[in-house]
């Protein structure tokens, strides 16, 4: 049997960037309130992020919105359509993009992160941290065992005034020390982020993107028509051995 989680806490803190203690400790009942509404915040910066952002790494979004344009001009022999379009199109994708990703979160509130005792700490080999400066939770990274010996990091959010302060790191290592002491073999993640500063924060963990995933089906989504023209994502996997990994079951390095 795997150890309780919460023998192996360590909570040690490490130094900000910014000189402050970053103290990475397993959720409290009390936490319940920041951590949703950080996770919630982080979701929804997801919406522009998708609708905005993303559209450059979809080529093919671009060919059917260029066709789309095309078809509209030709019925309706209108040159003010070519102008007007593009406005349509953009407020689509944020629109389809804000839908699909409210439905995330409605589907992620009714699940794990609306039981997070049940779910994370109540469940051997699971487990759910939040970052903490100067007594304010900041951060939120969870760890979910998937099989033996694999274990998924979940749910990682920063709070958005607190970022680039090394809170993401801090909590990442937390999950690999997580991992190391229980004996998993790999930790894997997923990510649908196109912001670049996500997937560099993984790298520096020493994740390795394993494969991508054009078009992925986010759950909650509805799947409609309308859906699959105007809201479109690129799913990263990445993956990490932990054998091979800088943190040990103590935490250091």
């Amino acid at each position: 049997m795997r150890l309780k989680a919460s023998r192996l806490n360590g909570n040690k803190g490490v130094k900000a960037q910014n000189g402050q203690s970053i103290l990475v400790r397993e959720f409290e009942p009390a936490d319940e309130p920041e951590v949703q509404r950080i996770f919630y915040e982080g979701l929804m910066e997801m919406v522009q992020d998708t609708a905005f952002k993303g559209l450059k790494f979809h080529p093919e979004s671009f060919l059917l919105y260029a066709a789309m344009t095309v078809i509209c001009f030709v019925i309706t022999m209108c040159w003010w359509v070519i102008g007007l379009l593009p406005a349509i199109v953009v407020c689509m994708r944020y629109f389809y993009s804000r839908r699909v990703i409210r439905g995330y979160l409605k589907q992620a509130m009714s699940r794990d992160m609306g039981d997070i005792e049940g779910y994370y700490m109540k469940s051997p080999g699971s487990c759910l941290w939040v970052a903490v400066m100067q007594g304010k939770v900041v951060g939120v990274v969870a760890a979910a065992g998937q099989s033996a010996d694999v274990v998924e990091l979940q749910r990682m959010c920063v709070d958005q005034r607190y970022r680039r302060s090394g809170v993401g790191v801090a909590m990442g290592k937390k999950v690999l020390e997580f991992a190391a002491a229980h004996r998993y073999s790999s930790v894997v993640l997923g990510t649908t982020a196109y912001t670049q500063a996500a997937h560099q924060l993984y790298q520096r963990l020493g994740f390795h993107c394993i494969g991508v995933t054009n078009g992925y089906v986010i759950p909650g989504a509805r799947q409609s028509l309308l859906e699959q023209i105007f809201y479109r994502v690129r799913h990263h996997h990445y993956s990490l051995t932990v054998r091979n990994s800088k943190i040990t079951s103590n935490g250091q390095r």
